[in-house]
């Protein structure tokens, strides 16, 4: 084999190695990959194309690429102060809600979510912003329909109700409700009803009957309590009186300690026959005044 054979192999596999990390490159660059956390849309010539768990070339200026995040989001929704839900019985509650989402994984909801959404589920807190009139909506209009107590003792029945109201919306943005978590409910301070406001001054009597109500309970239990304190302390000193008594009669001599009883049984049969004298001088008076 001649040198210039030689030389012309070695300069055509150059050439193909050339072009081949030029073809590497190229792929690198042009073919665009989705993964299980994140699909995209790729539309422009072609026409639109869902790519998920795959790949597709992505040709600058004749395609455009709208990236779909595939994670479940957290999106809180808090609710408080003088924007606090109202209740059936007109109480103001405070409320935090979080709700869980994600892209449903189908094509068509993936379109649904790239035309819909744009970009923004790669950006919870601007989803978040996008989406908290349909989670609010739900909030109240659940609230609406239970009492302040009846929300407290009923979370399940209150979230799944809520669940209910916002989930069939939510699937027009391509979009699934996975759960609702209430992490919190309370009462709205008193000092943010307006008693200006129909709803307010209704919900304003109702807690200020309840709680004057709850006073006079407390009050009446402290004050129950306080008298049988007392009657307890009263009946524990005359005990203890009583004790001390005998205690001081057990140390005294047997004559004194019998002398001290007798003068005790003396003064009781002189007040017994004292009585019975009383008795026989009304009985007299009573004949006497018979007699004409």
């Amino acid at each position: 084999m001649s040198g210039s054979t030689i030389g012309t192999i070695i300069f055509v596999i150059i050439v193909a190695a050339i072009l081949i990390a030029i073809g590497v490159w190229l792929m690198n660059w042009l073919y665009r990959r989705s993964s299980k956390e994140t699909s995209f849309v790729r539309t422009g010539l072609g026409g639109q194309r869902v790519v998920m768990n795959g790949g597709a070339f992505v040709l600058p200026i004749i395609h455009d690429v709208i990236p779909v995040n595939m994670n479940t989001l957290r999106l809180e929704v808090r609710r408080g102060r003088e924007s606090a839900l109202i209740t059936k019985n007109r109480m103001r509650i405070d409320v935090v809600a979080e709700f869980y989402v994600r892209v449903q994984p189908m094509p068509d909801a993936i379109a649904n979510a790239a035309q819909t959404l744009g970009q923004r589920t790669m950006h919870p807190d601007q989803l978040r912003e996008l989406l908290e009139g349909k989670f609010v909506d739900a909030l109240r209009s659940v609230a609406a329909e239970m009492t302040m107590d009846e929300m407290h003792e009923k979370r399940g029945e209150y979230v799944k109700r809520v669940r209910a109201a916002v989930a069939e919306d939510l699937l027009k943005n391509g979009l699934e409700l996975e759960t609702v978590s209430l992490t919190g409910l309370d009462q709205t301070n008193m000092e943010f009803f307006n008693p200006s406001n129909a709803f307010d001054a209704e919900g304003l009597t109702r807690l200020t009957e309840e709680i004057e109500r709850r006073k006079k309970i407390r009050n009446d239990i402290e004050q129950d309590t306080m008298i049988q304190i007392r009657n307890k302390n009263l009946e524990a000193e005359k005990l203890s009186l009583a004790i001390d008594q005998d205690s001081e009669q057990a140390r005294l001599p047997p004559e004194r300690a019998q002398a001290l009883t007798s003068a005790v049984q003396r003064s009781e049969l002189a007040r017994e026959r004292a009585l019975r004298e009383q008795e026989v001088g009304r009985a007299s008076c009573r004949e006497r005044a018979q007699i004409p």
